[in-house]
């Protein structure tokens, strides 16, 4: 029962995964069998050695704008070794157990690039939608939306039939709760009557992937998708001698690097949804070196870099699967469409692919937790939100989560000094210690003491009045202090013995202790004492009560 399970969910993932996979590949600038490739390599080398059951690895939509750019200065087969040298950096990352520390990326930055990459995905997909008759479709994001908006008198009437047809049973079939996939049923029929118009039309054809691609593999010559599959070949194949040079590699390293990050957060953040329905735990660091392995076989195959897919995984689960057996399935099914169906799945439109692609960025697009952060998240999260989605559209997506990472972080270390006080305890209006005399200062301090909250230490006690020669510091909740904090500590200790002031520390965990001694700081009876605790302070200094 449960081989059945797996067996059918495997199937229906790679029904799926079939007219995806060629689509993201196309959307990336590369021929469709390479994104065949990706899932057939990626689906079964990820299953085996990473450590989710349920992941279903292939070409991805958020790769898209990032591969895009690599794909239009280096060609495919820079594109193949950026993938082969990200393989080698998700390794690493899973080898040195990164894989926790990937997770602690905020949650603004992860949706605020989402949407953007959406954003990016959707505009693209209008020149084919619409049939647009664009000779050089490059540049950035703003250049290339001019050139859409220029181009829209060269529509053709029957792509956009074909794109509005597809888009309308892509989300109408769902509403019939049918168990069979939306795509499968669109690209069928659009396939279907697409065909026919080509066949009885003798006027312009619409455009479909046999129109649009040739191949050539040894002496096999033809259009569409090749019927050889998993040709093995070196990623670096079309890079002359001179081309292969440290320079090259320094160029090709950040693209690599964004592909190696990008792949373990869509991984990590797929785990954990499917950890979420299925109660299995996940090792993320084992997950980080299966990826890592796919990506690294992949390119010797002409497949694009792979990461786990949330939508196929998701789908996988709801479709029964139980075991890694479903994405080996699914895979082993793409291979076999390859072998016997390759000249049927040239005949697919590309306006019906581009459709396809519409509902993806759609799914992705994240507009439900978008609307969600604007309305409720402090005005904080919102600017890195809108930072991140606004670079990813505008200028790159490695900028944008570089940038965002940033922002959070500055964010993230102002919130955590607000968490730090130091506060004065025997105030005039205070009655906490009334019989301290008025040359005592009590002072409370709570909170880890980094830069921020050490400078801020280090202004209120040197500034305290002249009047005041004796500082009792209350250290007991002071949970961590940095080189900034114990170089502070110092300059407070040389300000009061210039002023002949004494200090009094209590308090103080042994650690910090060790630290500061470590530093240099010497604690004796005279200018700078240590008491183990406020109230044996208080006691020492404070005015003896009349009998």
């Amino acid at each position: 029962m449960m081989l059945s399970k797996n067996i059918f969910a495997g199937l229906t993932v790679g029904v799926i995964a079939l007219p995806l996979s060629m689509a993201l590949a196309i959307a990336v600038g590369v021929p469709p069998e390479n994104g065949l490739y990706t899932a057939i390599i990626a689906g079964i080398i990820a299953a085996i050695f990473g450590s989710s059951k349920m992941n279903i690895s292939g070409p991805t939509a958020a790769f898209v704008v990032i591969l895009i750019p690599i794909v239009q200065e280096f060609g495919l087969s820079g594109l193949l070794v950026c993938g082969l040298m990200s393989g080698v950096l998700l390794v690493i990352m899973g080898a040195f157990k990164l894989g926790n520390l990937i997770e602690l990326i905020p949650y603004p930055v992860t949706v605020g690039f989402t949407s953007g990459i959406a954003v990016v995905i959707a505009v693209f997909q209008i020149k084919d939608f619409f049939g647009l008759h664009i000779e050089n479709f490059t540049g950035h994001f703003h250049q290339k939306v001019y050139t859409l908006l220029s181009s829209l008198p060269t529509f053709k009437l029957s792509e956009l039939i074909v794109g509005l047809s597809t888009l309308t049973i892509l989300i109408l079939w769902p509403k019939f709760k049918s168990k069979i996939p939306p795509a499968l049923i669109a690209l069928s029929v659009v396939t279907l009557g697409v065909y026919y118009f080509n066949a009885h039309t003798l006027g312009e054809q619409i455009s479909t992937i046999a129109s649009t691609f040739q191949y050539e593999i040894g002496d096999l010559k033809g259009n569409g998708i090749p019927p050889i599959p998993l040709q093995f070949t070196l990623p670096w194949s079309n890079f002359t001698l001179d081309d292969m040079s440290l320079d090259l590699f320094y160029k090709l390293l950040p693209h690599s690097v964004a592909i190696a990050i990008l792949g373990a957060l869509e991984s990590l953040l797929c785990a954990v949804i499917t950890d979420g329905m299925t109660g299995y735990r996940t090792n993320p660091n084992k997950e980080l070196i299966g990826q890592g392995l796919a990506n690294l076989v992949v390119p010797f195959f002409g497949g694009i870099p792979a990461t786990a897919a949330i939508a196929r995984s998701v789908v996988n689960i709801k479709s029964g699967a139980t075991s890694k057996l479903s994405s080996v399935v699914h895979s082993l099914f793409i291979l076999a469409s390859i072998l016997l169906l390759a000249p049927y799945l040239s005949y697919m439109p590309m306006a019906g692919l581009s459709a396809l692609l519409l509902v993806v960025a759609w799914n992705m697009s994240e507009v439900k937790h978008f609307r969600n952060i604007i309305k409720v998240a402090p005005k904080n999260d919102v600017y890195v939100l809108l930072v991140c989605f606004t670079l990813t559209v505008l200028l790159d997506m490695q900028i944008a989560v570089g940038v965002g990472m940033a922002l959070a972080s500055i964010l993230f270390i102002k919130r955590t000094i607000d968490l730090y006080s130091i506060e004065l305890i025997n105030t005039k209006e205070a009655s906490m210690h009334p019989d301290i005399p008025k040359n005592i200062a009590i002072y409370d301090i709570n909170g880890p003491m980094f830069f921020g909250a050490a400078q801020n230490a280090l202004k209120r006690l040197i500034s305290i009045e002249e009047e005041i020669n004796v500082v009792i510091i209350n250290m007991e909740n002071v949970t961590m202090m940095d080189m900034t904090a114990l170089v502070a500590f110092q300059s407070i200790i040389e300000n009061f013995k210039s002023k002949n002031k004494k200090l009094v520390i209590c308090g103080l965990k042994s650690r910090l202790l060790t630290k500061l001694n470590k530093s240099g700081v010497v604690f004796n009876d005279t200018d700078l004492i240590l008491e183990h605790n406020i109230h044996k302070a208080i006691k020492e200094y404070e005015t003896p009560k009349e009998s």
